[in-house]
């Protein structure tokens, strides 16, 4: 039901849920938004409340997709099963709506408690719940599970039904996948794993090997809507190839296939050796596609990946509003791959992107950022898969030996950086920096030596903190006179302590640091004076061990 209302100078709509021209798309802590409208206005603007309060929060603009005829964007920082308050404006036009965020609870219908011990079957999930009731699988209590397939059946389980919770498990030595989802399953949580030894040898095409992405968890075409949070994936049974024999191929933590969105795969530690390293930790495809990995509506945070020699995190394909954030990705090649981003809007904010390398043998490193897009075929029309927005707001790049660039060398369109630490000892942006519609502003930049030496940037910690220091070591370029102890003498490019330029330097964006302390926000992933940014498993708000580390 919508009603018109209409003031002096501004028509109001309120809209329930899809039912008008404004909707959202919850997730746990974020709103995707869309706003129909036949023509794109100055801005878009946004605000939000939790439904009742007194004060509208500002959030970041909506932007318009001509192909769709419509405005998109995303709240997050959200709390979980709350009614929010939206208000879009454009125009001179107003809609106004609520949305309620995903709740983190999931009621239970039934539970399928399995034995303690251990099987050496393959888990077929055929039977599912409702969303009012999920089906829980989940050792019996006071006992661990073990799967152990010693690479005699190709899955530890298959899951063939909706509103299913895959829950304390420890999965190892499939042949192929730990956690096949078949296509078109939606609502599967797997939580709390252990998932290890998994997949085939892996390695380059050019070695022969037509296999690949072997993965912990594996969903098939059209599956979506599912929770992947606090498993330790860790140390598949192959490994994958690096660049010196052709492009990387190899098992993976996680794959999507085509989704249908709806993801959250949040506080997973995906981790490796060298010579047993992934592809990508988490990756999927079809990346020059109009769906993808993760697709849309999706949120990707809160994970440690490493040992990785393509990309930490692939995100590619749709990108429709796609959150990733929070994320320490280190030891890949790529630490977020975004080829292509067909729909956008895509946010990546405030991630810490740590050591890059090309090989064994070559440290030099990749980009931290891959962009890209080609031309596909669609009725017999040539579309471009590189139209969408990328938002990429408050990352910390660490030197040395992080990405040798920013981003990558292939095509870029409209990206918009705010402040991030990219110190790079390549180059920082694409060639092709202010066209079309690219906007880089308020990032922290420079070469090793020219930005200073970046370690001394930030507080010395044993933590996965990069909090920032309130100086650091810089070089004072060129001859300065200097007397001490009475005597006058020259140093060439001394070097000297300076104001931290990342501290209070940033500029606002609504929505995404309106909690800043200090004068301004820092520049970087961390905010000086707020709570530090939680990295893996452990550090899930609630965390508790799961059976198979208990028992």
């Amino acid at each position: 039901m919508m009603a018109w209302v209409v003031g002096l100078a501004l028509s109001v709509v309120f809209a329930t849920g899809a039912e008008g021209p404004a909707w959202a798309v919850a997730t746990f802590e974020s709103l995707g938004l869309y706003y129909n409208r036949a023509a794109a206005a100055e801005a878009c603007q946004v605000r939000y409340r939790m439904a009742g309060a007194a004060e509208w929060r500002e959030g970041y603009p909506l932007v318009y997709d001509q192909r769709e005829r419509q405005y998109r964007g995303s709240l997050v920082g959200l709390t979980a099963n709350t009614l929010y308050d939206v208000r879009i404006e454009a125009g001179g036009e107003r809609v106004e709506f609520q949305a309620r965020t995903r709740s983190q609870e999931f009621p239970v219908g039934k539970t399928t408690h399995l034995a303690g011990g251990g099987t050496d079957q393959t888990l077929h999930i055929r039977e599912g719940g409702t969303e009012k009731g999920w089906h829980v699988v989940t050792p019996a209590p006071g006992t661990k599970f073990v799967s152990d397939v010693f690479n005699l059946s190709d899955y530890n389980v298959v899951v063939e039904a909706d509103y299913v919770v895959l829950r304390g498990l420890e999965l190892k030595n499939a042949g192929i996948h730990a956690v096949l989802i078949r296509p078109g399953v939606q609502n599967v949580v797997v939580e709390d794993c252990h998932i290890l030894g998994w997949g085939r040898i892996g390695g380059a095409r050019v070695w022969g090997v037509t296999s690949g992405s072997d993965s912990g968890i594996y969903a098939e075409k059209d599956a979506g809507h599912l929770v992947i949070q606090r498993n330790l994936i860790e140390y598949p049974r192959g490994g994958s190839n690096d660049w010196e024999s052709g492009h990387p191929s190899g098992p993976q933590g996680i794959s999507l296939i085509d989704s249908r969105g709806g993801n959250v795969i949040r506080y997973n530690t995906i981790r490796s050796t060298e010579d047993h390293g992934f592809n990508d930790g988490i990756g999927g495809g079809s990346n020059y596609s109009f769906k993808g990995s993760p697709n849309r509506d999706s949120d990707i945070y809160g994970n440690i990946i490493s040992n990785c020699w393509d990309d930490a995190i692939e995100s590619e394909g749709a990108n429709m509003n796609v959150r990733i954030w929070s994320n320490y990705l280190h030891h890949t090649y790529v630490h977020i791959a975004t080829a292509a981003t067909s729909m956008g809007p895509l946010y990546i904010f405030r991630n810490v992107l740590g050591e890059s390398r090309v090989s064994h043998q070559d440290p030099s490193g990749g980009m931290m950022i891959k962009t890209g897009m080609s031309y596909i075929e669609i009725n017999g029309e040539r579309v471009s898969t590189g139209l969408g927005y990328r938002f990429i707001f408050h990352n910390t790049a660490l030197q040395p030996n992080g990405g040798l660039d920013v981003f990558s060398s292939h095509e870029l369109h409209h990206a918009i950086s705010r402040n991030n630490i990219f110190y790079s000892r390549g180059r920082t942006y694409p060639s092709d920096r202010g066209e079309p519609s690219n906007d880089f502003r308020s990032d922290l930049t420079g070469s090793y030596l020219g930005g200073g030496f970046v370690r001394s940037m930030f507080l010395d910690t044993q933590r996965l903190e990069w909090f920032l220091a309130p100086t650091m070591n810089r070089i004072q370029w060129g001859r300065v006179e200097s007397t001490r102890g009475g005597r006058n003498f020259s140093i060439i490019d001394p070097l000297v302590q300076a104001k931290n330029p990342a501290l209070d330097r940033g500029v606002r964006l609504p929505g995404f640091n309106d909690d800043y302390s200090g004068a301004a926000p820092d520049i970087g992933a961390f905010e000086n004076g707020r709570p530090a940014l939680g990295f893996g498993r452990e550090m899930a708000p609630g965390f508790s061990r799961p059976p198979w580390e208990v028992y």
